[in-house]
């Protein structure tokens, strides 16, 4: 017979990546960033910002809750840090919100830089004003309930992707993406290159040294069929 869960397991301290290795990030688009890893690690689209010109970046502290459960996500407030981003896993539940604009200004007091769940929020107008950048599925009136079972500073899966206490977190307007803490350091100098070369590219293109991006002549031997 299984007994009944405990209601939180928590980890209070995580591993965290430098300051300077998260600032290399945070001037970055997400679609840069993705390039750097290969086109991994993207968040699935319909995690979206409250509005577009929302934009963070800075260090996952996670949370993972249970059916219209949020005792987890209340929790964590109490282990994040100034630069932190709260990461709230709900396995996409749709049940109801996980968190509203209260919870997200106490988040934003504590220095809390970005909210991202699979789950849904509410209270979005309140959240745009009083706390930070918030990406979530979307938005239902509906509160949670505070029961647990939950954990805090566990790995998570968020969007498809796999998430651990202390990786970066960037989000823009295109979406939000993940930077394994350990790999950080190899991703920051493939980002360099990616920045660079894409700053080549633009000028090329303003220059019109750029029409297409596609070469004609390297699908000859596949074969090109024209209908008309």
């Amino acid at each position: 017979m299984i007994g009944d869960p405990v209601a939180l397991k928590i980890r209070r301290k995580i591993k965290r990546p430098t300051a300077s290795l998260v600032r290399a990030f945070a001037s970055a688009q997400t679609s840069f960033i993705t390039d750097a890893m290969q086109g991994m690690n993207s968040l699935h689209y319909s995690i979206k910002g409250l509005n577009t010109k929302q934009k963070f970046c800075g260090v996952a502290v996670t949370s993972l809750n249970g059916p219209r459960d949020n005792l987890a996500a209340m929790a964590m407030l109490d282990y994040a840090q100034k630069g932190d981003v709260l990461v709230i896993a709900t396995n996409q539940d749709e049940s109801g919100a996980v968190i509203g604009d209260h919870w997200a200004a106490l988040a934003k007091q504590r220095g809390v830089v970005g909210i991202v769940t699979d789950g849904l929020v509410r209270d979005a107008a309140g959240c745009e004003k009083m706390g930070p950048p918030t990406f979530s599925r979307g938005l239902s009136p509906n509160a949670g309930f505070r029961n647990g079972p939950g954990e805090i500073n566990t790995p998570i899966s968020v969007g498809g992707v796999a998430i651990f206490p202390g990786d970066i977190i960037v989000g823009d307007r295109d979406g939000v993406v993940v930077v394994p803490r350990e790999e950080a350091p190899d991703i920051k100098i493939a980002l360099a290159a990616i920045k660079k070369a894409e700053v080549a590219k633009e000028k090329e293109i303003k220059a019109k040294k750029v029409d297409r991006f596609w070469n004609p002549d390297q699908f000859k031997a596949k074969g090109i069929v024209y209908l008309d």
